[in-house]
């Protein structure tokens, strides 16, 4: 028989150390995974595809383009979800530029099968979004916006996420060819399968 959520312990806080080990691993596996669907021509979905895509346009790192594209974002994650949560957003989209131009001078994948991309590259960003949700950060963007829909309207982040995703991907139609797209759809998917297996109101009791 499971527990019953309301009888589950507490749990304790994180410490600031501890905290700060979490943001930090979570900006390096988003950077890592930015990186195999950047070398291999693809987008994804929430705010790192944006930021993907845009990068196809224009001569910047997706990391820089993904902090440009986020300062609004931030502006919401302080009104809506808190000053703590807008901080360490805040805090990672810094490290994720920091860490993207480190990985621009550090590593150059010359050739990444399409389907190695998309499916370890958006498990490895998804991850690294769960490690960020576990430490009440968020890497901004449509995050913010799923974070924020499940704490107040209790919807699943995973499954928000798929229906922005959608609306994300189909603005890359006329940026990527046919077959890009389908695996750009599938590194989307398996950032979501993350979030949804995972990030899970009653999984987690550190805080």
């Amino acid at each position: 028989m499971q527990p019953r959520e309301d009888s589950l312990p507490l749990g304790r806080p994180h410490s600031v150390a501890e905290d700060a080990y979490a943001l930090a691993i979570g900006c390096i596996l988003l950077v890592v995974g930015l990186v195999f669907l950047k070398a291999a021509g693809l987008v994804t979905g929430g705010i790192a595809g944006i930021a993907l895509l845009m990068s196809y346009l224009v001569p910047l790192p997706a990391g820089v383009l993904f902090t440009i594209i986020n300062i609004p974002f931030i502006a919401f994650a302080h009104r809506a979800m808190g000053s703590r949560f807008a901080i360490k957003t805040m805090l990672v989209n810094l490290g994720i530029a920091a860490f993207s131009g480190l990985t621009r001078v550090s590593i150059h994948v010359i050739d990444v099968h399409p389907a190695f991309a998309a499916i370890v590259g958006g498990t490895v960003i998804g991850m690294g979004i769960l490690c960020l949700a576990r430490h009440q950060a968020g890497v901004g963007g449509t995050g913010v916006v799923t974070l924020w829909l499940q704490r107040t309207r209790g919807w699943n982040a995973g499954t928000t996420q798929i229906a922005i995703d959608v609306l994300i991907l189909a603005a890359a139609i006329p940026v990527v060819s046919g077959p890009q797209l389908g695996w750009s759809i599938l590194s989307a998917v398996a950032i979501s399968l993350i979030l949804i297996a995972w990030h899970r109101p009653g999984r987690y009791i550190g805080h």
